[in-house]
């Protein structure tokens, strides 16, 4: 009989505190996942002192894991019930060596002749992290040496039997072949996510399970040293929705230690007494001491290392970037992302709009914001835009994965056709200006000319559009934006492309002023941010109320 179960943990906050397992049931199998762990357990760990045995050093954490896996495979009919497999976890958890001995136990357990087991890591470093630990487990054993042939210099381990191969593949210098893959393990997915063609890249890897019931696919991360994006983003995202119990999938298991929205509030991410929290090896390959030392560096450092410390020792997502010459501004834009803020709301909720425009070039993003003055709070309500041709994403390639997220979140277009972007900003301004509440709309005075020609064919008066100063002239509007945000005055939608930016931003002194250029910030990009600072300096001067196109025609509204 087909046994039922739920890879959904609702519970999962209370059992991470109480360092319970946060996988939400027994082995599918038993028989199946008692023998492979019997494999796991002989394997030898030859880094660590003594040569113990994965079962002599592997807490419950790991073998619950590891059960997981192999318990959900039906001897029977030979299909494995539960396919994927994601765990987040910090650094120095033991991670390389699960990974090495996880492979290790799939290749001994295999029935299949000549199938292929494929551990692949986004760089050489990560591949030989997880192929010595492998190789050292035959090394050590007689009896694993006679019957496995290693060969280091493809990083292959063969079963003389079956003729089978664990294959340790660097994404960064080898072809994925795993097209006959019954087992893929993907290590520290989070560098991945910053690759463009990464999931292409796992879509190959795994093209073999379509045809092996049996198959498996496990993916390891940390969490990412910035905020996450391309597949890591959509596989997180996903594990947590899979968690949660919004999504039903029950041949996907997340196992993710991660702090509790709660927990971060009240800062106790930052506590050591919770630091077991992510670390479930706390005490064995994780040294207390050393976490709590590393601790103190990162907050005598300052925000910025504080924050890599918690992204790969305490697993807290990166929201954006905080460098030591960041803008001012940015340590208070999260908060302020408070409610779903779009051109609509604007349109809706405010008595008047200013918009303001950046970039425009083949290799930069055109930025448009509007900031609206809400009717009874008189809060600045924010939203923001922008495109990008195709050039960018080719010129700038280490960001191209992150773009394409941002164009999933329908915060970024991607046009195919010069022109399509200034058209569409074109629009959105129109629609601003129908509804009777645009007061000015400023941009760069050196990227006026086809701008001012697509608003001047939208029909936006010429008064309207302003060229706004640069450079030092900018300052006040820092500063304005500054304030309003600390203050609470400017809230906005918490969009992920506006974080990105005002994480890129730099500031520069220059005399008594303060300067944010694009030439500090170098490729990172920041259009959106600036065309939102064109927008403040309009929004400063406090324009008057426009009234509503139907107040001008003379109807009332009931």
């Amino acid at each position: 009989m087909t046994p039922t179960w739920s890879t959904a943990c609702p519970d999962w906050e209370r059992r991470i505190v109480a360092r319970e397992s946060l996988i939400p049931f027994d082995p599918l199998f038993p028989e199946e996942a008692k023998a492979s762990l019997q494999v796991f357990n002989d394997l030898r760990m030859v880094d660590a002192p003594g040569s113990p045995t994965l079962g002599e050093i592997s807490r419950d954490w790991v073998t619950d894991f590891v059960s997981s896996i192999f318990g959900a495979y039906d001897g029977e009919t030979g299909r494995r019930l539960v396919t994927e497999f994601f765990m987040l976890i910090s650094k120095k958890n033991g991670k390389s060596s699960s990974a090495a001995g996880i492979m290790m136990t799939a290749l001994t357990r295999n029935w299949r002749m000549s199938g292929e087991f494929l551990i692949l890591a986004p760089t050489i470093e990560i591949a030989n992290n997880s192929f010595y630990p492998a190789r050292d487990m035959v090394r050590v054993d007689e009896e694993l040496s006679d019957l496995y042939q290693v060969q280091e210099h493809t990083k292959t381990i063969k079963h003389r039997n079956t003729d089978a191969i664990l294959k340790v593949v660097a994404a960064d210098s080898d072809t994925v072949s795993g097209k006959k893959a019954i087992g893929v393990l993907i290590d520290e997915l989070w560098l991945f996510g910053k690759q463009p063609n990464a999931e292409n890249m796992i879509r190959e890897a795994t093209g073999g399970l379509a045809s092996r019931p049996e198959g498996f696919t496990v993916f390891l991360s940390t969490q990412s040293d910035t905020p996450p994006a391309g597949v890591f983003k959509q596989k997180l995202q996903y594990a947590r929705d899979v968690r949660d119990g919004k999504i039903e999938d029950n041949r996907f298991l997340p196992v993710l230690y991660e702090f509790t929205d709660a927990m971060i509030k009240e800062q106790k991410h930052r506590d050591k007494a919770y630091f077991y929290v992510t670390n479930p090896n706390l005490g064995a390959s994780v040294d207390a001491e050393y976490l709590e030392r590393e601790f103190k560096k990162a907050e005598n450092a300052g925000e910025e290392s504080m924050r890599g410390f918690l992204a790969k020792h305490l697993n807290v997502e990166i929201g954006l970037n905080l460098r030591t010459d960041r803008w001012a501004g940015a340590e208070f834009w999260e908060e302020q992302g408070v409610q779903v803020v779009t051109l609509d709301t604007l349109i809706d909720e405010c008595e008047v709009i200013d918009v303001g425009i950046d970039g425009g070039g083949l290799d930069d993003l055109l930025g448009f914001a509007a900031i609206g003055r809400h009717k009874e709070t008189q809060q600045w309500l924010a939203w923001t835009h922008a495109w990008a041709h195709p050039s960018v994403l080719k010129r700038h390639k280490q960001e191209a994965a992150r773009f394409e997220d941002f164009s999933n979140d329908g915060d970024l277009t991607l046009v195919t056709q010069i022109g399509d972007d200034v058209a569409e900003l074109s629009s959105m301004v129109s629609r601003i200006e129908e509804a009777g509440l645009l007061d000015k709309v400023g941009c760069d005075p050196q990227g006026l000319g086809g701008i001012v020609d697509a608003l001047h064919a939208a029909e936006i008066p010429e008064d309207k559009i302003i060229g706004i100063s640069q450079g030092w002239k900018m300052t006040g509007a820092i500063k304005t934006a500054e304030r309003k945000l600390a203050e609470g005055a400017m809230i906005h939608g918490g969009q992920p492309m506006m974080a990105w930016c005002v994480g890129n931003a730099k500031v520069v002194p220059s005399g008594n002023a303060t300067l944010i250029t694009k030439q500090a910030s170098g490729s990172a990009k920041i259009d959106p941010l600036m065309a939102l600072l064109n927008a403040v300096t309009l929004m400063s001067l406090n324009p008057a109320s426009r009234a509503s196109v139907y107040e001008e025609r003379g109807l009332t509204l009931i």
